[in-house]
């Protein structure tokens, strides 16, 4: 008989061998391998080759039922099914009777060289291999749970159900925008030639409106307490004239009046370069200029600070510190910020020159007194730590 018939006829009574079969009348694959690996093992070459086609083959279905577990993750099923008969050839080839079970080893290859497809072959950017499996874990987990529950799941839920902390879930639904980016020469939905990139690097409008925040947050603390607090619960808590009078005890229609009055005098401000004086019922006294007065008390230097301490006062007080230091020899100077209801940057560069000063001169330099407003300012600049107990 010529060889080629040989080939043919050992190939022929592989595929019509009595393969075991499961209950569910799928064949036993494990039994097809043992025995593709026995005739394997002393065939010659060409009868060897088409010993491997014909196993192939019959493991083909195999293969397409674990290609469509990936279904619907974005990737046509043609392809996903092609990467899974290229899992087969290796799995095939890789196999060796000796460790375990043939059916087993596909599975893994196969499922391996699918995920490998997904992580390096079809992400737009580039995501850590972690994050690029727990975004398939995630896809999957959410697409389970949607059927079960008729609803998109929240990422509590995914997360209970894959045993992950909520913050990993967030991070891999996060990443998955990657997967698939949009492209900047997409057309915008509707007629015309405009393209997603034309959105991009607009000018912001709202930066036209920093400078005005800016000094709107600087009139505010100029206010009395119970107007800023009104302005807030109307502006910023949405609350009504009639829900702010009841929780401040008073009429509607003298919340209404305090509330003009407000904003008049908001308005004004904004619009003149020295802030008006405040009329109110509690109306702060004139702003007089800042006053540093030092004296010594005991063992100890007191330099009471009066009024607010901006750039056009800054230097005033520098020298009144100064002064207060000098005098102190190696007593400690104690700063009293009392009556200080502003403190700008230039009292700020003031307050860190005389701690300087101090240092220099070894005397002890303390704060106290200061105002909620001020010790915010010297929460957020470091001072602070010199701030009496």
């Amino acid at each position: 008989m010529p060889e080629d018939d040989i080939v043919k006829s050992r190939v022929d009574q592989l595929d019509r061998a009595h393969v075991p079969t499961t209950e569910g009348g799928l064949e036993d694959l494990d039994a097809a391998a043992l025995a593709y690996a026995e005739r394997a093992a002393s065939a010659p070459d060409t009868e060897r080759v088409a010993l491997r086609e014909a196993l192939t083959r019959l493991c083909l279905p195999f293969a397409g039922r674990l290609a469509r577990r990936y279904r619907g993750r974005g990737e046509s099923f043609e392809d996903i099914e092609q990467v899974a008969r290229l899992g087969l050839v290796k799995a095939i080839d890789r196999y060796d009777p000796e460790r375990g079970s043939f059916t087993a080893y596909a599975v893994i290859t196969i499922s391996g060289e699918i995920k490998r497809h997904f992580r390096d072959k079809t992400w737009g950017v580039h995501v850590p291999r972690r994050v690029q499996d727990l975004s398939l874990e995630v896809g999957h987990a959410t697409m389970v749970l949607t059927t079960m529950l008729s609803r998109t799941p929240t990422p509590a839920e995914i997360a209970e159900r894959l045993n992950l902390p909520l913050g990993a879930v967030l991070e891999a639904m996060e990443s998955a925008a990657g997967y698939s980016p949009s492209s900047l020469n997409a057309p915008i939905s509707g007629e015309g030639a405009a393209e997603f990139g034309d959105l991009l690097g607009d000018l912001d409008s709202d930066l036209e409106l920093v400078d005005d925040k800016v000094t709107v947050a600087e009139l505010l603390m100029r206010l009395p307490a119970r107007e800023r607090r009104m302005l807030a619960m109307r502006f910023y808590g949405n609350r009504t004239q009639a829900e702010i009078a009841t929780e401040l005890g008073i009429s509607q229609m003298h919340v209404s009046r305090l509330l003009t009055r407000a904003l008049s005098w908001l308005r004004e401000a904004m619009l003149s370069d020295v802030p008006p004086r405040w009329e109110g019922a509690d109306a702060r006294p004139e702003r007089h200029p800042m006053q540093v007065e030092a004296v010594r008390e005991g063992d100890v230097v007191l330099a009471r600070v009066r009024g607010e301490v901006d750039r056009d006062t800054a230097e005033r007080l520098r020298i009144g510190l100064r002064h207060a230091i000098a005098l102190a020899g190696h007593a400690p100077v104690l700063i009293d910020l009392s009556g200080v209801p502003l403190l700008d940057a230039a009292g700020i560069a003031v307050l860190v020159d005389a701690a300087s000063a101090a240092s220099v001169a070894e005397v002890s330099l303390t704060l106290t007194g200061a105002q909620p407003y001020v010790a915010g300012i010297l929460a957020v600049t470091g001072l602070s730590k010199l701030l009496a107990e």
